[in-house]
């Protein structure tokens, strides 16, 4: 008798954790994820400033589910899904391919948001994937580089000025690190230049750092940021981008040009568009950034043999973190288990809330889990190991742990290599166009 087929869109927290629940279930298991990689999204910013390897926050997904028998890992890009036949369609590269379903489990996740100014991409990348990340760091060290080039008395400025759009925790952690690899790390390392001279703005368009802290966290994380060098602008919004800098408009109305080469956008999610194709064919809403508005099982109306979690899912109450995607990805393992053996569960989702943290600098960061409010080296000190826990493997964990110690502790960054292909490879293929890659593998125009 054929088991039952589970197909899983995804491999980050949601997807990876959805597989791992699913292990030693009588069903069949396939992933389907446009990387080889778990990314562990939160130490992003630590790769795009020289803290740590890409190869340390996204281990291979085949490695991590190499206990799980029952599960098979294929690398693809999803373009459509028609839940009505239960079939997914994907390809790799030029291949295409069709894959039925007995249940499908959406973790997609979601990309970058530039509030429908999509071009702002072109100049200020985000913080969603290790292309981004490599990137970034290219564009950091990479203006310092220009900054040390340029003739004995040319103006730097706008060189050594890095802006970063978004205080939430993404925004405040690259912020910080920018600020202290300016004025602790590369010190002493140029000759024309200064690299303490360098300015970081970090730009919010809310009245306040750290949004969903809390006041009282978020003016800590403020304070904490100015007193480190951190020009911090609330109640701005940027109204344009381009190569040579942005324009920011003033709650008063008043705007301002801030002539800035290194930009880096940390605000707004965008769901992935499969959450919104889904949606459509299940007669499902969709929130203001493409999230779907599931059932209180997290399933689709009409389909209950289709789950939608993690960040592509709006459930009232239910962060787009990390644990938000594991406790969404269990629930729906256990549902399908369940559905399997005849005795589906009947309770609804329930999401429990561990708190959320975000590091400022060295020895400094804030912690909210309820009524317990940290700041400090203590709020560090548990940053860095539940992000230690979550990482996934031994390997990474360790190795992590000693890039951690030689960067806290000697204000050093072990992984500062930046190529060109780094910094101009996703503008590249951008102007290739779609299937570009296929073309370029084959070495054909």
């Amino acid at each position: 008798m054929r088991k039952p087929h589970v197909v899983i869109i995804g491999s980050g927290f949601g997807g990876l954790f959805a597989a791992k629940a699913l292990k030693g279930a009588d069903v069949d298991v396939t992933m389907i994820a446009r990387t080889t990689n778990h990314l562990f999204q939160p130490l992003l910013y630590q790769v795009a400033t020289g803290i740590l390897s890409e190869g340390e926050i996204a281990p291979p997904t085949r490695e991590i589910l190499r206990g799980v028998r029952n599960a098979s890992v294929q690398l693809g890009l999803v373009e459509s899904i028609d839940i009505a036949a239960r079939k997914v369609h994907w390809r790799f590269h030029d291949r295409h391919h069709e894959t039925a379903y007995d249940y499908l489990i959406v973790a997609a996740g979601t990309g970058q948001s530039y509030f429908g100014n999509d071009h702002f991409a072109r100049y200020a990348p985000g913080m969603k994937t290790i292309d981004d990340a490599l990137e970034i760091r290219a564009r950091i060290f990479g203006a310092f580089e220009l900054a040390e080039g340029e003739e004995s008395g040319s103006d730097v400025s706008r060189l050594l000025t890095f802006a970063v759009v978004g205080a939430g925790p993404t925004g405040v952690e690259m912020a910080g690190q920018i600020r202290e690899l300016a004025s602790k790390t590369l010190v002493g390392e140029f000759r024309r230049i200064d690299p303490k001279q360098a300015r970081v703005v970090l730009i919010e368009g809310g009245p306040r750092v750290l949004p969903s802290f809390g006041e009282d966290l978020g003016g800590v994380a403020r304070r904490s940021l100015e007193r480190h060098g951190v020009e911090v602008w609330t109640d701005t919004i940027v109204t344009d981008v381009d190569s040579s800098g942005l324009t920011v408009k003033r709650a008063d109305g008043s705007t301002e040009r801030l002539e800035t080469v290194c930009k880096v956008w940390a605000a707004g999610v965008a769901g992935s568009p499969l959450g919104a194709a889904i949606a459509e064919q299940a007669g499902a809403e969709v929130d203001r950034a493409g999230r779907v508005k599931v059932a209180a099982d997290l399933t689709l109306p009409g389909h209950p043999e289709v789950f939608v979690i993690g960040d592509l899912a709006a459930v009232d109450g239910v962060p787009g973190v990390a644990q938000g995607a594991i406790q969404g990805a269990k629930y729906a393992a256990k549902a399908i288990r369940g559905d399997a053996a005849g005795q589906r569960p009947a309770e609804p989702f329930k999401y429990f809330d561990k708190g959320s943290m975000a590091t400022i600098s060295r020895f400094s960061a804030v912690v909210s889990a309820g009524k317990l409010k940290l700041t400090g080296f203590l709020a560090w000190a548990a940053w860095l190991v539940l992000h230690l826990l979550y990482i996934a493997g031994f390997k990474q964990r360790l190795s992590t742990l000693l890039h951690w110690f030689v960067s806290f502790l000697t204000r050093g960054r072990s992984e500062r290599a930046t190529t060109n292909q780094q910094m101009v490879g996703r503008l590249a293929l951008e102007q290739l166009g779609d299937g570009s890659s296929s073309r370029l593998m084959r070495g054909t125009n």
